[in-house]
């Protein structure tokens, strides 16, 4: 893999993360500000949509732009949600902290948890879509 490439790679990670983080705290912020339960599951909707769009543009920028193997697809788009899931675990710690929470042991704990529970099904969800997609373009 050369220089260029991997730098792309790693951009795409982080930017893809950003992504995922700011699509978590924005809406998490939104629906704590709505009083109908209703509009609440929405933008909960709304943001697992806009994470999937997310996820699938990562999944197809390092399979066709990048031409990487399934696994690396895999592994890369896994990667960003892994970081997003670290960065919003990181933004619950900072906020319980603010807010006097005496949640601490178990946000803490979540800086492990939230991204290994989030990456590890994007592992496998990203392996299978980039393993369909070489196959199709391989015409078998």
């Amino acid at each position: 893999m050369d220089e260029s490439s991997q730098q792309r790679w790693h951009l795409a990670v982080i930017l893809v993360g950003v992504v995922y983080l700011v699509v978590g705290m924005t809406f998490s912020a939104l629906a704590g500000w709505v009083s109908s339960n209703q509009m609440r599951v929405t933008l909960r909707l709304l943001a697992w949509v806009i994470s999937g769009v997310a996820f699938a543009a990562h999944i197809g920028y390092e399979h066709f732009r990048l031409r990487n193997a399934p696994a690396t697809t895999a592994f890369h788009a896994s990667l960003a949600v892994g970081l997003g899931a670290f960065g919003v675990a990181a933004a619950a710690n900072i906020h319980a902290q603010v807010s006097g929470s005496s949640h601490h042991r178990s946000l803490t704990l979540a800086l492990v948890m939230w991204p290994v529970l989030t990456a590890v099904p994007a592992f496998a969800v990203a392996l299978g879509s980039a393993a369909l997609l070489a196959v199709r373009r391989r015409g078998v």
